[in-house]
């Protein structure tokens, strides 16, 4: 069998022929070869910013845009500078994509929420509801311009940035909801938190990669990505689950043989560990990637890129300048951070009023809208016949939510003494373990079709009815108040006393 390797010395020698032949902004021209092209046609050393060429006829074409501090990459240039109120709002509105474009038409939502917040505070389900869909086009904003900034460095950073940027969200998120915990408070939110790190895994994993292989097969019968790409990534999420699984096999080893709180706080120390070792592995998965094997990764994706069906409509496209794109960032994580207060205080309603599950918030509904900008540009690229870049996006994230966010959580939650720990509920780390098995199965032949994504799809649909019926954990200990405290029989008479 050939290595992963080799195989991506193979696809690295094959982008560069494509390289060659399509790009001689590559560098293998020679210095002294004529140019029809304009800018194209010059090396890349020779131009860092990508500016137009000096002489050979090339006056029909814009101005060269002043150079910067910043070297950006060809690809990214936007051929201005500095702010351009106009050009701004034109260029975020229409986005990268169609899909994208269509979410942008939900913004007005977005001041009518804010506003609703102060004139109508009372009026819990119509501030969650449009809550709910204003943190849409807040997340794609977000998302958009973590595009055009990893569109302005190197492939492989450009894919990290831009899958930390759409996280961003998320991350948000999160630390919200474990700042509302009290242990007074009716609802649990760091079962909630629990609950929504798996969903986001699930939600990505399953739903998102199965859209992507969808969109893949509405122009072609079978798509085929590098098994560097997706070796990788299965290995990392079968590390991860375990890594997840610890804490709550722990528990459960041990439950009804040791005292609760002993038990319970033995679990807590371990989850801690176990999210500092896990966001260990994620920096060395990110110095794997950009340092020690950044060349192959490189080569896959620069293959794709020049796959890209809409190459030519994205290089006539027109993009943010840098400090444009900072500003975008800017506004959009200020956004979803104010959208994600007004939803998360609107959660205790939910549960109590309404009889939401903790399960299918977590699970189902708060990754759904948090990582919409990120599945939204996964599914465009794998429609683009980008399936390398739409995969490492996909992989990216579920592995930077596993690795990274939700131990980022634990950690964050240890600092502010809140019980956040990896005690998952048996149910939600089951679906995960399956769910890293049958996506594992599906990535193991490099190859893929429309008819694995819908079957990624109905799981995904299951798992969310499944959820939506499964009651909170709080509900169970009233019911059977003796489930999860009764002592071992070797415990002292005292304790079993109560029972």
């Amino acid at each position: 069998m050939t290595s992963p390797y080799h195989a991506a010395a193979r696809e690295k020698r094959a982008a560069e022929r494509i390289l060659d032949e399509r790009n001689p902004n590559s560098g293998n021209v020679p210095r002294g070869s004529s140019s029809s092209r304009g800018p194209q046609q010059l090396p890349l050393h020779s131009d860092p910013i990508g500016t137009e060429g000096r002489g050979h006829g090339s006056h029909h074409h814009h101005p060269p845009a002043p150079k910067s501090w910043f070297p950006v990459r060809t690809a990214g240039e936007s051929g201005r500078s500095g702010i351009h109120p106009w050009h701004f709002l034109r260029i975020a509105f229409r986005s990268s994509s169609l899909a994208s474009r269509m979410v942008n038409v939900l913004w007005p939502v977005v001041p009518a929420a804010i506003a609703l917040r102060y004139a109508a505070p009372h009026q819990d389900l119509a501030i969650f509801i449009l809550a709910y869909i204003a943190m849409v086009p807040c997340a794609n904003l977000v998302g958009f311009a973590g595009q055009n900034l990893a569109k302005k460095v190197p492939h492989v950073f450009g894919v990290l940035a831009e899958t930390t940027f759409g996280s961003l969200v998320e991350v948000i998120v999160f630390i919200v909801l474990i700042k509302r915990y009290s242990p007074t408070e009716a609802v649990d939110y760091t079962q909630v938190i629990r609950a929504a790190i798996l969903g986001s895994i699930l939600a990505t994993m399953l739903l998102c990669l199965g859209f992507c292989f969808v969109a893949a097969g509405f122009k072609r019968e079978e798509t085929h990505f590098s098994e560097i790409v997706s070796e990788a990534g299965s290995g990392l999420l079968l590390t991860a689950g375990f890594g997840l699984a610890v804490p709550t096999a722990f528990y459960n080893a041990l439950h009804g043989r040791l005292d609760t709180r002993e038990l319970e706080r033995k679990t807590l120390e371990i989850s801690r560990s176990t999210a500092v070792l896990l966001i260990i592995a994620y920096l060395v998965y990110v110095f794997f990637q950009m340092r020690t094997h950044h060349g192959i990764y490189d080569a896959i994706f620069e293959a794709d890129a020049e796959r890209d069906d809409d190459k030519h409509k994205e290089l006539q496209s027109h993009r943010l300048t840098l400090v444009e794109s900072i500003i975008a960032l800017a506004v959009g994580v200020a956004l979803v951070t104010i959208i994600a207060i007004m939803l998360v205080d609107r959660i205790h309603f939910l549960v109590e009023e309404r009889g939401v599950s903790d399960a299918f918030l977590g699970l189902i509904m708060i990754p759904l809208v948090e990582k919409a900008a990120e599945h939204l540009t996964a599914v465009d690229e794998a429609y683009d016949n980008q399936m390398n870049i739409a995969l490492s996006t996909v992989l990216g994230s579920t592995l930077q939510t596993a690795l990274f966010n939700g131990p980022l959580v634990v950690i964050v939650g240890w600092g502010m003494n809140v019980p956040m720990g990896f005690n998952f509920e048996l149910f939600d780390l089951a679906m995960l373990i399956l769910a890293i098995l049958t996506v594992g199965n599906f990535l193991r032949d490099q190859k893929t079709n429309y008819l694995e994504g819908m079957l990624c799809v109905i799981v995904y649909v299951a798992i969310g009815v499944a959820a939506a019926h499964y009651p909170n954990p709080q509900e169970l200990h009233e019911a059977f108040p003796t489930t999860g405290t009764s002592p071992a029989p070797a415990t002292s008479g005292s304790e079993g006393g109560h029972h």
